[in-house]
């Protein structure tokens, strides 16, 4: 198991896209910030010049943003043609649609044709065998997508539905692989606790909220018309709400990586400190195989000390392991409440080898790491070899979950980014020409933790509700390696 003090190669990219300031828009640095020499459209390896501000993106050495397209509505989640169109997947249905198609035309990576369909908001998103898939908070459809064709023709069908309806936790994630379907079907709770969020309420047990929540399901991928309880099998439980979630290629395996729970001190005071509970519990990333459990609710996993614990409304006190020696322990665990929205394995061959097989996971960032800063927006990557996470000890690399991520204090470098309209981008990623590097432009306001010249970690500093309610999602383009940032 690695945890995040201990990735060596790691990669952060971060967009920032709502209730801030449009994604193309320049603003003065900060006094504090390092000097930089006025910006050109820099060319990249396929010869399309990059946004001459990156987006209003800080990016490692070596790589450069365009924006595609901007204040399309709060994106979720991506899924890109082998062509380059791109889907986007909005949380409610903004401008007559709930999903936005994107097409280049003219080769400069920005899009010309924005077309709006679907009645319905949600997450997941996929593309497979000329089908489009996407879902609500209920069910899973797909549209026929002719070859060459934009926006889907005909009417859309019900792949899997039947799925509860919820207050919380209701998207319906999704990933497609060997020739299955598999759904989040997150838990409405944050502990199932005989009363809902009571300080010292115990919890109930068994959960019964683990009947048809808190847990992936998997379904025929080629069927229609499938429910949750007629068709569907609990693939894997004790999960507590797995927004990201994707199937490795290379490996033919289901990954995911879950939100943690949340008020270990505001329900059990005694038990916990506040700077405790700022920190824990991890964010679980997690290898998922058929008949999984991941232990929610009754455990969760103390990345500080290396194990799962039991939770304290089922007995524990912050050290018992009890039952959950019994359950699947993560292959990464990143710092508390950082909120995991999207992962994609990288299998593109435009970024150097290290990035190849390694995971990219996009955070949206917390809303109660108090008394410390809020922390984690960002996209980060997690190293793979040999089919399994990656890493050494390096602090620098990755903030440790007892240090601050943003007061990240090695080599760090702050920028301003004045607040404008709202924000809403797509960005595409890519690897600049090794003759056309331009330095980093000061329209942003990020801390930039290097190690040996290479920025490995973006951290957005909150600012308001509406940027702690921001989501980021990452997804390469088929056949070119480039990576895109939406929300």
């Amino acid at each position: 198991m690695v945890y995040p003090s201990r990735l060596t190669s790691i990669l952060a990219l971060c967009v920032l896209l709502v209730g801030l300031a449009a994604c193309n828009e320049r603003s003065p640095a900060n006094n504090n910030a390092p000097s930089s020499a006025a910006a050109s459209p820099d060319t990249t390896e396929q010869g399309a010049p990059c946004d001459p501000d990156d987006g209003s993106i800080a990016l490692p050495d070596g790589f450069c943003a365009t924006v595609v397209a901007d204040d399309l509505g709060t994106a979720r989640h991506l899924a890109v043609q082998d062509d380059g169109d791109v889907y986007v997947k909005l949380r409610e249905t903004e401008d007559g649609g709930g999903i936005v198609a994107l097409r280049d035309t003219d080769g400069d990576y920005k899009a010309d044709v924005t077309k709006r369909f679907g009645d319905f908001g949600g997450t997941g998103m996929a593309l497979r065998n000329g089908h489009l898939y996407a879902s609500s908070t209920t069910a899973v459809y797909r549209w026929t997508l002719p070859n060459d064709a934009l926006v889907p023709q005909g009417q859309r069908q019900t792949v899997a539905g039947g799925f509860p309806r919820q207050g919380q936790h209701a998207a319906k994630s999704l990933a497609l692989g060997g020739g299955d379907l598999y759904v989040n079907v997150g838990a409405p709770a944050n502990a199932c606790q005989e009363q809902s969020r009571a300080t010292g309420s115990p919890g109930q047990d068994p959960c019964p909220l683990l009947e048809r929540h808190g847990g992936i399901w998997q379904f025929a991928l080629g069927q229609t018309g499938q429910t949750q309880m007629e068709n569907g099998r609990r693939f894997a439980t004790g999960i507590r709400n797995a927004v990201a979630l994707a199937w490795h290629p290379a490996q033919q395996q289901l990954y995911l990586v879950q939100h943690g729970r949340d008020q270990l001190h505001s329900l059990w005071p005694d038990l916990y400190t506040e700077e405790e509970s700022a920190e824990l519990p991890a964010e679980e990333m997690g290898r998922v195989d058929e008949g999984d459990n991941f232990g929610w609710p009754y455990c969760y996993y103390d990345q500080i000390k290396d194990q799962k614990v039991l939770a304290p409304e089922y007995g524990g006190d912050g050290s018992e392991v009890g039952r959950c020696s019994s359950y699947e322990d993560p292959v990464v665990a990143f710092p508390g409440h950082w909120a995991p929205n999207g992962l994609h394995f990288y299998t593109g061959d435009q970024f150097p080898d290290r990035y190849r097989g390694g995971a990219f996971v996009a955070f949206h960032g917390s809303w109660n790491r108090a008394p410390k800063p809020q922390a984690g927006y960002r996209v980060s990557f997690a190293p793979f070899e040999g089919g399994e996470a990656t890493g050494g000890r390096s602090r620098t690399a990755f903030p440790a979950a007892r240090t601050s991520a943003v007061r990240a204090t090695r080599s760090t470098a702050r920028w301003d980014w004045r607040r404008g309209r709202t924000g809403r981008c797509i960005c595409r990623i890519r690897r600049r020409a090794a003759s056309g590097a331009s330095p980093t432009p000061a329209t942003s306001r990020f801390q930039v933790a290097r190690s040996q010249g290479t920025s490995l970690a973006l951290i957005v500093p909150p600012t308001d509700r509406q940027l702690r309610q921001s989501y980021l999602q990452a997804q390469p383009a088929a056949g070119k390696g480039e990576l895109h940032l939406a929300g």
